[in-house]
């Protein structure tokens, strides 16, 4: 039993805990509604002792049952891999060595979901859907700038990130549609060309990637120069694959990863990414008055842009950083993060998960904030790695 487990390593959570993990599981907990905000406030604010908050913490959990306490598990492994490994608490694995595994991480392979965990998913009502038949028909969009006719500009360690994003795909059972060097127009095309794809009126959800140069709300094409612009605009991605062009797409999850700068600042300079809109535009945003008249088999109105999740590597503005020879922060960030969570966590979660990891790797030089953008998920959505 869970609560039996962490009376066992009670010892050692209270003694190797640090406070960033007590106040971000905490945090976890009163979301899962595991304790309300008094005892938050008992736990994290009676002694400045980090000792004495973790005592409050665990003896907290342990008296609310198995469940609790399994909860508790899971979200130490979430926020603290290596202390849950420590710790030698359920679903931990010995690390092996780099000789071992064959590479210099262990991340590069996907954690299984249980097809338990998945037919359990599918009772809730706010979760998307995912039968079998839909995931044997994912397929994802991948494009990687990498050479540019300025060859100053050329992204050199974009082959990784490249090769690391497709094979997390199609781990994840995508059909991955690549494209390598593409210029802007030849990119609006490769959307275009994707929202009639085959496989999506089967598919449940799809996957967005796109590595290049970029400035706000642009994509830079591969014939980009300061005299000559060559630029995708990112609104057309909504454009196309929205409710209104893309009927196949309709109340499935599109997910965006976006890995350019979105202009020159560092990272530590935040501005705001919401403009207000022009009076007009509320007008055509405000609904009919009268429904009555309408025959549902015959009009249907719908939210043009619905369903949408985006992760940006960078905020408003800043620049976006990659490794010569590994890839980008921001793709290495993804792989990991998915590879450790994805059985048990949804994308939305899983993108908080990359924006602290690439946080606490960029804090001490505040290089790089990922950035969640235009989420108008209306559900939970789970990828459900695994073969069974």
């Amino acid at each position: 039993m869970a609560d039996k487990e962490l009376e066992q390593v009670r010892p050692k959570f209270v003694e190797n805990v640090s406070l960033e993990t007590i106040n971000l599981i905490t945090d976890c907990i009163l979301k899962d509604e595991i304790i309300n905000t008094s005892k938050k406030g008992w736990i994290l604010e009676k002694s400045n002792i980090t000792a004495d908050k973790a005592r409050r913490l665990i003896d907290t959990v342990m008296k609310m049952g198995p469940e609790a306490s399994a909860n508790f598990i899971s979200h130490v492994a979430h926020v603290d891999p290596k202390f849950h490994l420590a710790l030698g608490l359920s679903g931990s694995q010995p690390a092996k060595s780099a000789a071992e595994n064959g590479t210099e991480e262990s991340y590069t392979t996907l954690n299984p979901c249980t097809e338990t965990f998945w037919k359990m998913k599918q009772k809730d009502k706010k979760v998307y859907p995912a039968d079998k038949h839909a995931m044997l028909n994912r397929v994802a969009l991948l494009i990687t700038n990498i050479k540019f006719t300025n060859d100053r500009d050329t992204r050199h360690g974009a082959e990784k990130d490249e090769e690391n994003m497709e094979k997390l795909l199609k781990s994840l059972r995508y059909e991955v549609v690549k494209y390598t060097n593409l210029t802007g127009k030849q990119i609006e095309k490769a959307f275009s060309d994707f929202s009639e794809h085959p496989k999506l009126k089967d598919t449940d959800s799809v996957v967005l990637v796109i590595m290049s140069h970029g400035t706000r709300g642009k994509i830079l094409g591969v014939n980009h120069t300061k005299e000559t612009p060559d630029e995708f605009d990112i609104d057309k991605i909504y454009e196309d694959l929205g409710q209104g062009k893309c009927h196949a797409l309709r109340n499935k999850p599109k997910i965006i990863i976006i890995q350019a700068c979105r202009g020159d600042k560092p990272g530590s300079v935040l501005q705001s990414d919401c403009p207000e809109p022009a009076s007009g535009d509320i007008d055509e945003m405000v609904a009919p008055a009268s429904t009555k008249d309408l025959e549902e088999d015959r009009i249907q109105f719908v939210h043009q842009e619905k369903d949408f999740v985006s992760l940006l590597s960078s905020t408003v503005d800043c620049v976006s950083y990659r490794y010569t020879a590994e890839g980008s922060l921001l793709i290495n960030s993804v792989v990991k993060v998915f590879n450790h969570h994805a059985h048990e966590d949804h994308v939305e979660e899983l993108f908080t998960m990359v924006m602290h990891d690439v946080q606490q790797f960029s804090k001490a030089y505040r290089m790089q904030m990922p950035t969640k953008d235009r989420c108008t998920l209306h559900n939970k959505f789970y990828f459900y790695p695994g073969h069974w």
